[in-house]
């Protein structure tokens, strides 16, 4: 009897932990629903796999551009530096006290223009004194010269002999080389008061002044008086790969190149410039070689020392095939666009870019000119997505409305809504 008692009490235990556990199950597997009546898992299965997980029902929007054919100039592009075409550093021949400057720091000067001025008196007096050595040795002169004539009379007479005459010669000949050199010793000296009187040797702006009035200065002093730098014309130095160079010769012997300079701050037009200067030799620790391209810079817009983006052109490709460059985007197989279809869907197409400048990419492969392609909105896009085409100008005008429109809904403090 009790055996029987057990038994049963364990069939009983037994069969509610297996109908517990057919009903956990049942319930972890029953599919949810939402407010509104409808399984959760119809909701996803509606918007599709997103990204490249199939065709999505709703479309995306999209900005697009159409493939133009137009000619494009072949470029190299670099990063150079401004330098200035002549740069005087003006130091003083002689040595004096600095008088005076004539200009002002900054100042623009001609060639010609005096700069400085050195204390010439003690020059004047060596001036004067070589000057006058020279009279005294003139009037020597002509006295020998005199000797001698009446000495070459009396020679031919036998009233003197001819070491008597050859030695009167022989002074008058050497009192000329004493005239030479006192002439000579003239000059010098008036060279040495030029040197008083510094003047500009090229057209340019000065810059600091180093030395200033009042200052004693030497022959050759490390101190240079100012710097001047020709600003116009202006180079710009820079360097591009060694592969480069074939072609650069090849255009060159055809021709002058033309050469861009846009820096920074730039808000107009490009400086126009021509390739000037080729190096003669390759750097071998960079592996590129040194250009030197020469500026009008009549508006002065190119500085010395200043960072220049540098475009030579090489020559014009007049069909290529072009598009906004961010139209391409990097995929698992490169770079790819998006194509779109009269059916509004999207092809997903490999191409090849050329090159990429001022915003545009010149496609060399895989794209001909008139196709769709997708410039924004990739991010939500797959293969066959199918897209709304929205335009430029009109979204523009739609951000700019619901900023006004946020902008009006603000209400002054006290301020009441329309009635």
């Amino acid at each position: 009897m009790r055996r029987s008692y057990w038994i049963g009490a364990l069939v009983v235990v037994v069969g509610g932990f297996a109908g517990f556990q057919q009903y956990h199950s049942w319930s972890l597997n029953k599919p949810q629903e939402k407010s509104d009546g409808r399984p959760a898992g119809a909701v996803g299965g509606e918007r599709g796999q997103g990204r490249g997980g199939g065709r999505s029902r709703e479309a995306v929007p999209v900005l697009v551009a159409t493939a133009q054919q137009k000619a494009i100039p072949i470029q190299i592009r670099a990063v150079g530096n401004a330098e200035p075409f002549a740069t005087v550093s003006v130091k003083s021949q002689v040595t004096g006290v600095l008088m005076q400057a004539h200009f002002k720091e900054g100042q623009n000067v001609k060639k010609g223009q005096m700069l400085f001025t050195i204390d010439p008196r003690p020059f004047e007096a060596a001036v004067k004194q070589t000057e006058a050595n020279l009279a005294r040795d003139v009037a020597q002169l002509q006295n020998a010269r005199e000797q001698a004539r009446r000495y070459a009379e009396l020679l031919k007479k036998q009233y003197v002999s001819q070491e008597q005459y050859d030695q009167i010669r022989t002074n008058a000949d050497a009192l000329e080389s004493v005239v030479d050199a006192d002439k000579a010793a003239v000059e010098t000296a008036k060279v040495q008061l030029s040197y008083c009187y510094i003047y500009s040797p090229i057209d340019g702006q000065v810059g600091s002044l180093l030395v200033n009035e009042g200052n004693l200065v030497r022959v050759n002093d490390g101190t240079p008086l100012v710097v001047i730098n020709q600003l116009s014309p202006i180079n710009v130095t820079f360097s591009v790969p060694e592969q480069h160079l074939g072609e650069i010769k090849r255009q060159m012997a055809a021709g002058a190149l033309k050469v861009d300079a846009r820096f920074q701050s730039d808000e107009g037009r490009p400086e126009q410039g021509t390739l000037a200067f080729v190096d003669n030799a390759v750097e071998r620790t960079t592996g590129t070689i040194k250009l030197k391209a020469e500026f009008k810079n009549t508006a002065k817009r190119l500085w010395p020392g200043q960072f220049i983006n540098v475009a030579v052109t090489l020559s014009t490709q007049a069909d290529a095939v072009v598009i906004p460059s961010e139209a391409v985007q990097v995929g698992p197989e490169g770079q790819q666009v998006f194509i779109v279809k009269e059916d509004k869907r999207v092809e997903v197409r490999p191409v090849t870019v050329g090159q990429t400048q001022e915003g545009e990419a010149v496609i060399a492969k895989g794209l001909v000119a008139g196709e769709l392609v997708v410039r924004e909105g990739q991010f939500l896009l797959g293969p066959g997505s199918q897209v709304d085409i929205k335009e430029a100008n009109k979204t523009t005008e739609n951000k700019e409305g619901k900023k006004a429109q946020g902008a009006g809904g603000k209400r002054k403090p006290g301020q009441r809504g329309a009635s």
